[in-house]
């Protein structure tokens, strides 16, 4: 009787066990988000009673109410800012893609054939010194002041770092996992797809991250030098109007944007290596 009691009390408590970790990590979250969201309204407030009392010059650094003004009548009353938004995020999207397909199959083949890389790594090398803002005016004479310039700067940025990234997670496998796995009988093709990829994931993925981020300051970088659209475009007329609360805007837009984009790498890498 008393055994069976105890075996019921033990069930009981290792049930409950994961009920209170799972209340105790959402109190932790709840208490970070309250802290993130009083120091944002601490900092928002002093800037608001800065910029009306004349501590800060707003002509320099805006103002809030009007900031958030300027995102209303932008996305609410207007609209037109949706469709500078949709031109820089169809860019970032469409230069990240192909700069991260093209590094991948390219890191690919350089894990395969390692002379290929040899062969090709000293003018890679010499591509990847050149500061690519510098060659904006070129990208712009090669391809237009279109979306087509901008992808080609976005992809040049990206397409270095996933491909470093994409090299160094599938060289970095422990040769023990692919010696035990050649040894129970695994097939080359099985080798790659079940051992040598799974375990490359995590540092390719830490290279999309980066790689999406830059792919959006290559797009964004190259709308501001010169452009018929985009987020960029329309920052460089603001900053050329000195209308600050609009400049102010924009940045807190691309921060926003560019946060968005790296939390839901970080979720698609959690999904992928859920299997861990």
């Amino acid at each position: 009787m008393s055994s069976s009691l105890n075996t019921a009390m033990a069930g009981r408590a290792q049930s409950a066990a994961p009920r209170t970790a799972a209340a105790s990590a959402r109190a932790r979250s709840g208490a970070v988000l309250a802290s993130h969201a009083l120091f944002l309204i601490a900092f928002f407030g002093l800037w608001e009673w800065g910029a009306r009392t004349g501590w800060l010059d707003r002509t320099l650094f805006g103002q809030p109410t009007q900031i958030v003004l300027y995102l209303w009548q932008g996305f609410v009353v207007g609209g037109e800012l949706w469709r500078e938004l949709g031109y820089t995020v169809a860019g970032t999207l469409i230069s990240f893609v192909l700069g991260s397909l093209a590094a991948i199959a390219l890191g690919l083949a350089f894990t395969q054939w390692p002379p290929l890389e040899r062969a090709l790594d000293p003018y890679l090398t010499v591509i990847n010194a050149m500061p690519r803002f510098a060659l904006a005016p070129l990208f712009l004479l090669w391809f237009g002041l279109g979306l087509s310039s901008k992808i080609a700067m976005g992809t040049s940025l990206s397409f270095f770092i996933v491909l470093a990234n994409t090299v160094a997670g599938i060289r970095g496998v422990p040769q023990d996992f692919l010696t035990l796995s050649r040894s129970l009988g695994a097939k080359p093709l099985q080798l790659f797809f079940k051992v040598t990829l799974p375990s490359a994931v995590p540092v390719i993925f830490s290279g999309l991250r980066l790689g999406l981020i830059f792919s959006m300051l290559g797009v964004v970088g190259a709308e501001i030098i010169a452009a018929e659209h985009g987020l960029g475009q329309t920052l460089a007329y603001l900053q050329s109007n000195f209308n600050m609360d609009g400049v102010m805007a924009l940045l807190f837009l691309l921060a926003c944007l560019g946060m968005v984009v790296t939390k839901g790498m970080a979720r698609l890498e959690r999904w992928l290596l859920r299997w861990q």
